[in-house]
Parts: structure tokens; sequence; C-alpha cells
């Protein structure tokens, strides 16, 4: 069977593997005349047409930097669809002609390692990143794209720490206050969010539109990696997901709706009766539609609040494809976009990014004029600063992405009653993980 094709139809890991094996002997080189970027999605893609100097849009896939052309290779992330398009491009890095060759990738924290452990992606120090370029990083950015040699193959932009965002009208009605530092008070640990939560259902409300909006929370207060040598670990805080999960659907307290879906966006509404979701700067700003008429968002009537426990969600790093016939501009790119404060509080002010300069975030977090219109112009960058500095990547494996969506699946069916037990659910979890990773065992 072609080499290309078994490693296309191998799950992740494997397929990082066999990556590693094949080698890539290409030379990097700066005379390039296409910029190839491969992304699952257009926000970096808006972040370089907006802050990166002397960008030209040409159309929707096109723009200009110079005399080069950027080329958007945009492949969305469903059914695993950007991974299986990256890996295709990167194997057939080293044959391909030179205004084909991937010069730029963007990666998820949830399968980073997959690509930056292996000879497909350049070390930014050997681009000319240097440390002093990225000292005011948050140092978990920098930790995901780190590879078992301890060399940094990767950068980003942002950082993802997450908030409790809460509907300050209904905040009012059933607590009598909107005030941040009051509503916190409901809701500063997980017997007190499940007690308010009953507060909340008496009046006609879920405190959450669905279990699923907790689980990143738990899951990054969890002890214990995924997987330790090819054993598959579950950590008991995941079990206190599961049967916390259980107790609030069934009190009726929340519903059980995949996110993303119709049903659960229903909450971004008043009509849709949801006190709250969990999430970083970026579901804030760009998820809730605040761009629609009529929104909870669009009438900055959201605040934010620690919650319970700090965590993070998600996040985009910019890894350089070994090959790259543009290595000079993709390092400037690189170092543009995730270095230079001005770009940095730019990004911020025009967008509500979260950036990843802990300088520049502690400055704005203390400035008074500054305000988040979606938060009915509270300045929460301070608690966002705080969750940054706190967020812990020591845990971080190669099958997270394949794994944390096995188990919501799983243990979605035991919440909605379809399993009768934990171990009937923890059973089919780890029928569909070994299954999805043939080398992992239990």
């Amino acid at each position: 069977m072609n080499k290309k094709l078994v490693c296309v139809a191998l799950t992740a890991t494997m397929a990082a593997t066999l990556l590693s094996a094949c080698g890539s002997s290409a030379k990097s080189s700066s005379n390039g005349k296409v910029l190839n970027i491969s992304a699952w999605n257009e926000e970096f893609k808006s972040r370089l047409e907006d802050h990166y100097p002397g960008y030209e849009v040409v159309d929707g896939t096109t723009g200009k930097i110079g005399d080069v052309t950027v080329n958007w290779l945009i492949t969305p992330n469903e059914e695993n669809a950007y991974q299986n398009r990256l890996d295709e491009l990167l194997l057939a890095q080293e044959k391909a002609k030179a205004d084909e060759k991937v010069d730029l990738f963007l990666v998820e924290a949830d399968y980073a390692v997959k690509y930056t452990d292996t000879d497909y992606t350049l070390s930014i120090k050997d681009l000319g990143i240097t440390d002093d370029d990225l000292k005011d990083q948050y140092t978990y950015t920098q930790d995901v794209v780190t590879d078992s040699k301890g060399v940094i193959k990767g950068t980003s932009w942002q950082g993802c720490p997450g908030v409790m965002i809460y509907n300050r009208d209904i905040a009012a009605e059933v607590f009598g206050t909107e005030d941040p530092d009051a509503v916190q008070a409901y809701f500063s640990d997980w017997d007190k969010f499940t007690e308010s939560a009953g507060t909340l259902k008496d009046a006609g409300y879920h405190v959450i539109s669905s279990c699923a909006d907790t689980f990143r929370v738990y899951q990054n207060n969890a002890s214990l990696p995924w997987v330790d040598g090819n054993k598959i670990q579950i950590d008991d805080n995941l079990i206190k997901w599961v049967e916390d999960s259980k107790a609030l659907y069934e009190a009726g307290y929340c519903d059980t709706f995949g996110q993303w879906t119709e049903d659960w966006n229903k909450g971004f509404y008043p009509d849709g009766k949801v006190f709250a979701y969990f999430g970083p700067a970026w579901l804030i700003d760009f998820c809730m539609a605040a761009d629609v008429e009529g929104s909870v968002a669009n009438a900055g009537r959201w605040g934010a609040i620690e919650g319970p426990q700090g965590f993070y969600w998600g996040g985009t790093w910019i890894c350089a494809a070994a090959g790259t016939d543009n290595a000079d501009l993709v390092a400037d790119i690189m170092k543009k976009m995730t270095c230079d404060p001005e770009i940095m509080k730019e990004i911020v002010l025009q967008d509500n990014d979260f950036v990843n300069n802990r300088p520049v975030m502690e400055a704005l977090a203390a400035d008074t004029s500054y305000s988040n219109a979606v938060l009915g112009g509270q300045n929460a960058l301070a608690m966002f600063c705080a969750g940054a500095d706190n967020i812990d990547m020591a845990n971080l494996t190669a099958y997270d992405q394949g794994l944390l969506g096995d188990f919501q699946t799983a243990m979605g069916e035991y919440i909605n009653g379809n399993y009768a037990t934990i171990d009937e659910a923890l059973a089919a979890f780890y029928t569909a993980a070994e299954t999805r990773y043939p080398d992992l065992t239990h």
C-alpha cells in the first residue's frame, strides 16, 4: 500500500509516528513566490489581514505581502478533515513544487504534539526567533508546542484562560444583583454552583445550556494525563464531572445538548433562558452572536466571573513547515504576530482577543478606559490574566483530542440514561478509544 495513504489512514498519533519516521530532508529557503498557509478556519487569516504590516487582500482565499502571493488552504475541522488534509500536504512536502509547499500551518493544543514531535516542523529558534523575543509570552503557550527534546516548534498570538459568562438580566432578576463580585459569591465552588442552579430552576432558568459546558473545567483540573505509556487513565475528576453532570441533568438544572448545536446556542438569546456558559475570550466575542440584533451579547448583557474553578479552552498555534521556501517571511510573520507588543495591543483593542503578551495584558487590565461591550462595559482582563498564569500543560498527550471526545460521547449516553451504570459507559469508551488508537490499552 502507498506510504502516503497509510499515513493518512492511521490514527492521529500513529500518523505522527510515521511522519517522524518518514523524515523530511527538504531544505528551507527564502525565495518563494507563494506563501501557503493551512488552517481550519479564518481566524488567523483575519488577524494577518488586519494586523500584519503590508498585507493586501486580493480575494477570499488570496492575499499579497510584497511580491509574495498568500494562498489560504482552509479545511474545516469536522470528521478530522483538517488533520487528514494537512497530513497529505506534509507527506508530499519534499517532492512538491516550490509554489505548492506548505509554509505555515496551524494546530490546536489537543493535537499539537502530533506535529511538533516530528521533523515536519521547524524550530522557531532556527528561524531566528530568540528567547528575548519570547520573554513576555505566557509559559503554557510555549509548553504546548515544545517537542520531546525541549525544542519550541511553534508560537501563538493568543492565550485562552476561561471564565464563567453569566446573563446579567437573569442575575439581577434571580439574585438581586448583576455585579460580578456579588454574583461570584453564588458560584465560588461547585456546591454553591449546584445550590444556585436550584434557585435558577425555581425561577425558570437553566444554570448552563448543557452539562458539556463544564467538561473543560473538570478536565483541566484533573491530576492525571489521559495516557501513561500506552495505558489509558481516567482521572477521578473526570468521574466527578460525570456524576455531577448526571445530577444536574436529572434535577432539571441543564440539558445535554452537544456544543455548537442550534439547541445549545439558544441561550445566546433571552428566550433561551440559560444563565451561563463557560469559555475564554474567543467564545465571548466571536461565538455568542454579538453581531446579531436581539442577542444577549449584542445588548451587552453578559458578565464575567471566575466561577467554581479556573480553566482554559483552545487556542491556535502557528507552526513553520520544514521545506518552506519562504523561511524569512515565515519567521517575520511568527515574530510580528506573536511577539510585537504594539501588534499585540492592537489585536486586543480591535478584536477583544486575549493576547500572548503578559505586559500588554496586565497594562490593559489596569486601564480604566478599556472595556468589553459584550460584557456590559466590564474590564475582565485581570481575571483572564490570573487564569493564564495558572495554566499547566504538564498533562498534555498526543491522544487528547480523540480521547476527550470519545469520553464525552460515552458518558453523554450514560447521563441521558442510555447506559445503566458508569461502568457500562466506561466499557463503551474503552472500546471506542482502543479502536481509534490500537496502540493503547486500559
